[in-house]
C-alpha cells in the first residue's frame, strides 16, 4: 500500500521554502500531492492555474510529486486520494497555533489521516509568500527566495 501525502497551501507563489517541505516529504512518501487550495481570505496575486503551472514547472524534478487544485476542506481532499498524511510547515512558534487549531478540526472531521508538522528549514524561517510579494513589488532582490521561474512571473506582474 503506498504511503500518500497531501501538502496543502494557497502557493501565492511557491517559495522556497514550500519547496523545502515538499522535497523533504517526497523523501518519506511514496506520493506526495501538492494541492493548491482555495483560501477565500485572501486576494490571490497569481490565479489557481497560474500556481498550478508554477508548482509543476519548480517540483518537475521530484518525480513522487504531483500537483492538484481542490476548492473544498482540505480533509475531504484527502480523503479522496486516499491520503495517510497531510503535512504543514512551521516557520515559527506563532505558526502552531493556528496549525494546531486546523490539524483538530481535521482530525474531529477525520481520525484516520494524520497531520505532520515539519519545522522549516531555518534558512527560510522568516520566509512567507506574503513577504516575497511585497518585495518583488519595490523592485526588491527575491533571488534565493524563490525558484527562478517563480522570480520571473513575479517581474512579469509587476512590471
Amino acid at each position: 500500500m503506498s504511503k500518500i501525502a497531501v501538502v496543502p497551501g494557497s502557493f501565492d507563489p511557491i517559495t522556497m521554502g514550500h519547496l523545502d517541505i515538499i522535497k523533504r516529504a517526497s523523501k518519506i512518501f511514496d506520493e506526495v500531492k501538492v494541492v493548491v487550495m482555495n483560501n477565500s481570505s485572501k486576494n490571490p496575486l497569481f490565479n489557481i492555474e497560474e500556481r498550478i503551472a508554477l508548482i509543476s514547472e519548480v517540483t518537475d524534478s521530484i518525480p513522487n510529486a504531483t500537483v492538484d487544485s481542490f476548492g473544498g476542506l482540505l480533509i475531504d481532499y484527502a480523503v479522496e486520494v486516499e491520503a495517510n498524511a497531510i503535512i504543514r510547515g512551521l516557520r515559527a512558534v506563532s505558526d502552531f497555533e493556528y496549525e494546531m487549531q486546523i490539524t483538530s478540526m481535521n482530525r474531529f472531521l477525520n481520525e484516520d489521516i494524520e497531520t505532520l508538522f515539519m519545522i522549516s528549514n531555518n534558512q527560510y524561517s522568516f520566509l512567507s509568500s506574503s513577504i516575497v510579494k511585497e518585495v518583488a513589488k519595490y523592485g526588491g532582490n527575491i533571488s534565493g527566495l524563490v525558484p527562478a521561474a517563480v522570480e520571473k512571473a513575479l517581474r512579469k506582474k509587476f512590471d
